[in-house]
């Protein structure tokens, strides 16, 4: 079975534009999950405090 550049396209625009949607659910959910707001509130501040 020879593979065209036809079916390889299709191939990638399918399942690659659902891979990568996978993967910006998954970093939305990790940035916004409840335990991690204190280590974004904490590195939020860091720029402005002085050592």
């Amino acid at each position: 079975m020879s593979m065209t550049f036809e079916t390889l396209s299709a191939f990638a625009a399918s399942w690659g534009s659902i891979y990568f949607a996978l993967m910006f659910l998954i970093a939305v959910a990790y940035a916004l999950w409840p335990s991690k707001k204190t280590l974004f509130d904490h590195a939020s501040r860091m720029p402005l405090s002085e050592d």
